[in-house]
């Protein structure tokens, strides 16, 4: 019998899945997979629940529904200061995975080069060699996460397509402030390359902090493609509904990915994301201000533990180095442990690099966006374990 994709068959399983089944198995406390205990704004549930039962079900338009795409360009007008225009600009997915999908395979011809940034989300290598690219990886270093600029400046080349990468960043909770932001654009424009930007923790961001798109940085609206997402704005990670902005010369290519893809998504998700992209500004400083609340409370209980604590500048993500606990083995062996041994999962961020045997095998994520009593019974089966 001939042999299935032989990249997508050796790919092993997400490591999310891997440590929520066993932390499922050991009944443990899960601050591994990042999705919230909140069920989300009332307003917004409420929205997609009413257009449910009396709105039209049926096949929504293939780019999204007008509501929803007019929502995006003004909540870019809002937040970034960007003229989006709706009918050309913006693309309505199947979570922000599928637009990552959509992007990559739409914009890549195989062996071209695409720049990566380690640790990274764990999709990103997967589609950029299934649609025949050639990766070209950058490692952040902890506990810093400082963008190594030389080392930057010398994975572009000619043969450069694209530059992907997250602000705020899952794993490392690192925000790329303006500085960085306009090193990346100027070599984009140097190489003619564009830049895809998986921008989902926009509004999930610690400290005074601002989130700046690349595409508001001079001469990158036209190769920037920008990615959004439902589920992280709103707490509502398993509606899947994510959002493209990019120029209509690249949307009309992504598009035609898109419609080959998933062609479309749930409409009354979509009134309900609508919905929430018009909350009030102060949704989102809420937002914002109730992570970093969580964000405190567990870093400072697991400083007391006597794990190092890493600074997190946004996302639901905190970094610990574990070593001094006094654990000796790997990533992989110190959660394990501390789902087995203690009842409390993170995940080893290994993980998030293309070779985890050359990665730094001594840091564990921890994920702070659930409920207060949740973060607590972590911390306490964690410190009755490490304190025995």
């Amino acid at each position: 019998m001939k042999s299935a994709n032989l990249l997508m068959s050796n790919l092993g399983t997400t490591v999310f899945e891997v440590m929520s089944a066993l932390a499922r198995e050991h009944q443990s406390v899960n601050l591994g997979q990042g999705f919230p205990d909140d069920k989300g704004p009332q307003e917004v549930r409420a929205a997609a629940a009413e257009y449910l039962m009396n709105g039209h079900n049926q096949y929504p338009p293939m780019m999204g529904i007008p509501e929803l795409r007019q929502a995006v360009a003004e909540h870019a007008r809002r937040f970034q200061g960007l003229s989006v225009d709706w009918q050309t600009e913006v693309l309505v997915t199947s979570g922000a995975t599928e637009a990552l999908g959509d992007c990559l395979l739409g914009l890549i011809e195989p062996g071209d080069e695409v720049v990566l940034i380690e640790p990274l989300y764990d999709s990103y290598l997967p589609m950029v060699r299934r649609a025949g690219g050639i990766p070209k990886l950058v490692r952040l270093e902890p506990p810093t996460w400082r963008l190594p600029r030389e080392e930057l400046a010398a994975a572009f080349n000619d043969r450069t397509k694209l530059i992907l990468f997250n602000t705020p960043m899952n794993p490392c909770s690192k925000v790329f402030d303006h500085d960085e932001l306009d090193f990346i654009a100027a070599l984009c424009l140097k190489h003619d390359a564009y830049a895809v930007c998986d921008e989902v923790y926009e509004h999930i961001i610690f400290d005074d902090r601002r989130h700046v798109s690349i595409m508001t940085l001079p001469d990158m609206r036209t190769r920037t493609v920008r990615i959004g997402s439902a589920g992280k704005s709103f707490s509502l990670t398993g509606w899947k509904v994510g959002y493209i902005t990019a120029a209509p010369e690249l949307m009309k290519t992504i598009a035609k990915t898109h419609q080959f893809m998933t062609f479309t998504t749930p409409p009354n998700l979509q009134w309900g994301a609508a919905t929430g992209l018009r909350l009030a500004d102060n949704y989102y400083s809420t937002l914002a201000g109730d992570m970093q609340r969580k964000r405190d409370r567990l870093a400072n209980a697991l400083t007391d533990i006597g794990f190092d604590v890493l600074p997190a500048h946004g996302t639901y993500f905190v970094t610990t180095d574990f070593r001094p606990l006094g654990f000796n083995g790997t990533d992989d062996d110190f959660c394990r442990h501390i789902t087995v041994e203690a009842g409390v999962t993170a995940v080893p961020v290994s993980a998030f690099y293309d070779e985890p045997a050359r990665a730094p095998r001594h840091f564990a994520r921890f994920c702070f966006c659930k409920h207060d009593e949740t973060l607590d019974n972590a911390v306490d089966r964690l410190g009755r374990h490490f304190r025995r």
